[in-house]
C-alpha cells in the first residue's frame, strides 16, 4: 500500500517522456541549466561526455565529465530536475561499459571515444 502511494507521488514529479531527450553513456551532451543570480535567471551550458547513469524514477542521475584548463571537471545532474531546461546530444560514441570511470585517468588522444555511425549516414 505505502509503495503505491510513494509511486504515485513520485510519478507527479517526473518530467514527461517527450521533454527528455534520449542519450546514452559515451554521448557528448550540452546540458542547459537554469542559474538564479539574484532576481535574474539565465541559462548556463555544461558540455561534456556522459560517463555514468544511475538510479531510476525521480532519483535518476547522470554524470557529465569535461576538461577545463587541463583539469577534469565532473558534474552530476538529476534527470528530472526543473533546473535542467534541455539536453542536446552533440555526438554519440561506441562504448562497451556501463560506467566510463576509466576516462578519469585518460588525457589527450587516449581520452577519445570512437564515434557511433548512424543509419542515416550509412544510407547516404
Amino acid at each position: 500500500m505505502s509503495q503505491q502511494i510513494l509511486a504515485s507521488v513520485e510519478k507527479s514529479s517526473l518530467k514527461p517522456a517527450e521533454d527528455i531527450q534520449k542519450f546514452e553513456i559515451g554521448d557528448t551532451v550540452d546540458v542547459h541549466t537554469k542559474i538564479l543570480e539574484g532576481e535574474k535567471e539565465r541559462i548556463q551550458v555544461f558540455s561534456g561526455i556522459v560517463i555514468a547513469r544511475s538510479g531510476s524514477g525521480s532519483k535518476e542521475m547522470f554524470t557529465v565529465r569535461r576538461i577545463v584548463a587541463g583539469e577534469g571537471v565532473e558534474r552530476k545532474f538529476p534527470l528530472h530536475s526543473p533546473r535542467i531546461s534541455k539536453i542536446d546530444v552533440k555526438r554519440s560514441a561506441v562504448v562497451r561499459r556501463a560506467k566510463l570511470y576509466y576516462m578519469r585517468e585518460r588525457s589527450g588522444k587516449s581520452a577519445r571515444l570512437r564515434e557511433r555511425r548512424s543509419e542515416q549516414a550509412d544510407a547516404k
